[in-house]
């Protein structure tokens, strides 16, 4: 393990103004999106939606990083060239999803582990062969009647650990992503004991395995009310409760924080990103975005897989980005919204 190599990619990822684009969507997720927008299902449908995003100009003025999929890493964009490559020379650092997806969880049929701990070794230096950096594994935890239980944070931080490990042994920044999801009736309160005992855990367990925290990126969720909750809180409401939440659990050895966007609107996320940036006492870490849908959706409406809507799509994905950009500042306003119309 290179420690200085792990914390210069960290700091690569989430440099200042910029943030991460999730574009891992795996390929029943993918499909889903598509089949909504009446978008045909196959590979060379993703890939050329893959490759209008990677090929956007100017996305690298507000995207420091991206996550590829299995599948996208292993392809080529339609002008022949690797898809990591592409990015890297576009400034944009590499990285890849390596988890193999949720199972239930043995004994409790209302929770779920994240599996793909096995050949994961053998994986991530092949995927390194292929030009990525750093690499994303995501656990799920469900807040339901008596959910989550102590076994499920606690087999999904134990599998979160052991797979940063091996991210780090490989030379590979692992972005740690514990997401409690925003389905359900629950309260923001609610939500936010649930990810102190779940961010506690992991941290517990990342220590535990000997993971180098200054080489890592969290990729938590806001604390947020349940999408069915009667309550929904403002922006500056969820932006302090969240930053109360990080700073009793996040150690400060941590780089950054960059949110996952879950079901959030595009802009909702974006305005809550920016009220954690307005008037808010000195971090110990960068905050930003590793968002996928909130920056994806509405370039994919825009181009439904017409050639002919490729310029169109790739510049709301770029606004979209940029909107986000500005929200890593405080400088993000609705008013930026007409901005690309």
């Amino acid at each position: 393990m290179n420690d200085t190599q792990l914390k210069v990619t960290a700091h690569e990822m989430t440099i200042d103004g910029k943030g991460l684009l999730a574009m891992d969507e795996s390929n029943p997720t993918c499909n889903k999106r598509f089949a909504e927008l009446g978008i045909a299902q196959t590979v060379a449908m993703r890939r050329a939606y893959r490759d209008l995003i990677v090929t956007a100009p100017g996305l690298n003025c507000s995207i420091a990083a991206a996550i590829l999929s299995d599948e996208t890493i292993s392809q080529k964009t339609l002008a022949g060239e690797p898809f990591a490559q592409a990015l890297a020379k576009a400034g944009i650092v590499p990285g890849v999803k390596v988890d193999a997806g949720v199972t239930q969880l043995a004994d409790h049929p209302d929770e779920q582990v994240t599996q793909g701990l096995d050949g994961l070794r053998e994986r991530l230096a092949s995927y390194q062969e292929q030009g990525a950096r750093f690499a994303k594994w995501r656990a799920v935890i469900r807040i339901g009647a008596g959910v989550p239980g102590r076994a499920c944070i606690a087999a999904n931080a134990h599998a979160l650990a052991r797979y940063a490990a091996l991210c780090q042994e490989t030379g590979m920044v692992p972005m740690v992503e514990p997401e409690v999801l925003m389905e359900g009736v629950h309260t923001m309160t609610h939500c936010a004991t649930v990810t102190e005992r779940v961010l506690h855990a992991v941290f517990a367990q990342l220590l535990e395995q000997g993971v180098l925290l200054e080489g890592i990126v969290l990729k938590p969720n806001m604390v947020l009310p349940g999408l069915a909750c009667s309550q929904q809180e403002g922006a500056s409401v969820i932006a302090e409760t969240t930053l109360r939440c990080l700073l009793r659990t996040v150690p400060a050895a941590v780089p950054a924080i960059a949110f996952l966007s879950g079901g959030q609107t595009p802009e909702q996320a974006s305005e809550r990103l920016n009220a954690m940036h307005t008037g808010c006492a000195t971090l110990p870490w960068a905050l930003t975005f590793s968002f996928s849908r909130a920056i994806q959706q509405p370039a994919l409406a825009m181009w439904r897989g017409q050639d002919a809507n490729v310029a169109a799509a790739q510049r709301v994905l770029v606004h979209r980005a940029n909107c986000n950009g500005a929200a890593r500042d405080g400088r993000y306003s609705a008013a930026m919204e007409g901005m690309n119309r």
